[in-house]
């Protein structure tokens, strides 16, 4: 169990949260969306991994850190072709996308040093991307869905 120092306080982390809450969230809002029929257009799950793709950008940003912006550049530019070439293509290439981008979540603090990442980042974003690339894995193995047949 991890301690957190808080203005004199200590407080215990319980070092699951950030695992459950992206599990939870991703099933809620993917299933939301097939419910509501937002997934029906092809742009839902690319356009999800676009705003996925650009929040390591909203961090180096917020921490101020030029490097940290320009060091994730390239990632996000990978993340980017991803999500496009899945809109144009085949979806399975966003289903790619962010299965790889959860992965990423989970070694990108070795890779890139971003002082903007909260701590809990990794767990909830890296869950929650492969549980939602996990979901549209298994819509788009059911042909009945309306996805477009460019599948």
């Amino acid at each position: 169990m991890d301690l957190i120092h808080v203005q004199n306080a200590t407080i215990t982390k319980e070092p699951v949260m950030e695992y459950l809450i992206g599990l939870f969230l991703a099933l809620s809002i993917s299933i939301g969306a097939t419910a509501i029929g937002f997934d029906r257009e092809r742009s839902f799950y690319p356009t999800v991994l676009i705003a996925i793709a650009l929040l390591y950008a909203l961090f180096a940003t917020i921490a101020g850190s030029t490097h940290a912006l320009l060091a994730e550049s390239l990632p996000i530019v990978l993340f980017l072709l991803a999500a496009g070439i899945g809109f144009k293509k085949k979806l399975w290439w966003v289903v790619a996308g962010l299965i790889g981008h959860g992965l990423f979540d989970f070694i990108h603090h070795g890779l890139i040093f971003n002082p903007g990442v909260p701590v809990w980042w990794p767990g909830f974003c890296g869950t929650y991307d492969i549980t939602a690339g996990a979901y549209l894995a298994c819509l788009l193995k059911r042909p009945k869905l309306g996805f477009p047949p460019r599948g």
